[in-house]
């Protein structure tokens, strides 16, 4: 890694944030374009898939502007909205800063074995969901890097280690992917309601919340008898980790901060996160550290190990304005009025997230193009609320069926499994489930 993607990359981020704070969207097209220079800077230190992802999106949007189809303020927007989906992954993922300095983190499988078999599936994957609420893709690290260290440690092989990565791996995941479901700092949320203002997340949480414990029931009852296996080689703790108390204190101390910047300032709730998250880990860090600049190096060395990350997320930010801008303004037109237009609309949005993922294009990349179609079917007079229910329903299963997700790939690499055995065979069954489960929930909403 190259000073030159030290000092690029957590520059950008700072310059979207400043923008955020001023709603400049040319400030903002800046700090999209520094983000774009570091990723080409990075060249061949991307992962083959984040460098293919970019090009593509650059390659699209140069030519679409050479034949005249995009206009200047499409390409700012697309720059401005590469820009606010890098700097929202990079500010958040400045919560794994945290981790080596909490023994609680480090020693969390152990925590989180204990108490009754019966009840660790869902445990594993609420907790999941709530560690990657604040910390992004950083809980995919923290719990896949710390169960990887826990078996070697152990001398736990063989079956025995498979059915370990099968059941805590794959309820990991599984909780990661209820993020878009019910969390603030969810990117598909800040997706849709950047495009659509009209939409909050309150507004989403109360059919998000259903789905989740849907899903969650569901791999429960999927999952519990391979779970009781593991807990046979489990370590009991006799008492909690030290720091558990001031991590959670911690935890508090964002999410207030971040109801206050809500209220106060009407930014919506996933801005408030991008502006909470660094500032809070940042004054932690400098009150235990009392080193300025040993905090800075760390902390824009922990910004530029996820460019891979941040390269998908702008790629696809831009995919979705230049595609979107270039589709036909009435391609939806009447559709929605017909008897029960709504619903299709909805369910395909929701099937078309998995179905794309499952052959390789992230979830990401096609939400960033469905929603660019919402204001047209706002202007129409269509209520948002359902399409936009089922948008982060179908995110959240993409999320398990993504062979090139960002989350299925850190948790092949630190499993050391095929990355297709995860999305298809261990996810397959558990998606060809609650798929006809979540769309009858989808007619519900709308009768």
């Amino acid at each position: 890694m190259t000073a030159v993607e030290r000092g690029l990359l957590p520059i950008a981020v700072v310059l979207e944030l400043v923008a955020m704070c001023l709603a400049s969207q040319s400030l903002s097209a800046l700090a999209g374009v520094l983000f774009l220079v570091g990723f080409l800077w990075a060249g061949k230190r991307l992962q083959a898939y984040s460098r293919a992802l970019l090009v593509v999106a650059l390659a699209v949007t140069a030519w679409l502007t050479y034949k005249g189809e995009l206009t200047t303020p499409q390409l700012i927007k697309a720059s401005a909205d590469a820009a606010f989906y890098a700097a929202f992954l990079g500010s958040l993922g400045m919560m794994q800063c945290l981790v080596r300095r909490f023994e609680v983190l480090r020693r969390i499988h152990d925590v989180l074995l204990g108490g009754r078999p019966v009840w660790l599936y869902p445990k594993y994957a609420l907790v999941s969901c709530g560690i990657a609420s604040v910390l992004s893709f950083g809980m995919m690290n923290l719990l896949c890097g710390t169960l990887s260290e826990t078996l070697s440690e152990r001398g736990i092989t063989g079956q025995s280690r498979l059915r370990w990565l099968r059941s805590v791996l794959i309820s990991t995941l599984r909780g990661f992917a209820l993020v878009p479901l019910v969390a603030p700092t969810s990117v598909a949320v800040a997706i849709l309601t950047r495009e659509l203002p009209v939409l909050s997340w309150s507004m989403l949480l109360p059919f998000g919340a259903t789905a989740a414990v849907a899903l969650v029931l569901l791999g429960w009852l999927l999952e519990q008898r391979r779970f009781r296996q593991v807990s046979t080689e489990r370590v009991a703790l006799d008492q909690w980790p030290a720091g558990t108390v001031r991590l959670l204190v911690l935890v508090l101390v964002v999410f207030s901060v971040m109801a206050t910047l809500v209220a106060l300032t009407g930014l919506k709730v996933s801005a408030a996160a991008m502006l909470a998250v660094p500032a809070i880990t940042l004054l932690y860090m400098l009150w235990l550290d009392r080193s300025p600049v040993t905090i800075a190096r760390e902390s824009s060395v922990q910004i530029s190990a996820m460019s891979n990350e941040m390269a998908i997320f702008a790629a696809s930010a831009i995919l979705g304005v230049t595609l979107s801008a270039v589709i036909p303004g009435d391609a939806l037109s009447g559709l929605a009025a017909q008897a029960g237009g709504v619903f299709v609309l909805a369910a395909a949005g929701l099937l078309m997230l998995p179905l794309l993922s499952a052959i390789g294009i992230i979830p990401i990349t096609v939400l960033s193009i469905q929603a660019g179609f919402l204001p047209q079917l706002v202007a129409e007079g269509v209520d948002p609320l359902p399409i936009a229910v089922a948008l982060v329903i179908g995110f959240s299963l993409a999320m398990m069926l993504s062979p090139f997700g960002p989350s299925v790939m850190l948790l092949s690499r630190f499993g050391q499994i095929s990355r297709w055995k995860v999305a298809f065979r261990w996810n397959g069954v558990f998606v060809l489930i609650a798929v006809p489960l979540l769309l009858a929930f989808l007619a519900l909403i709308l009768r």
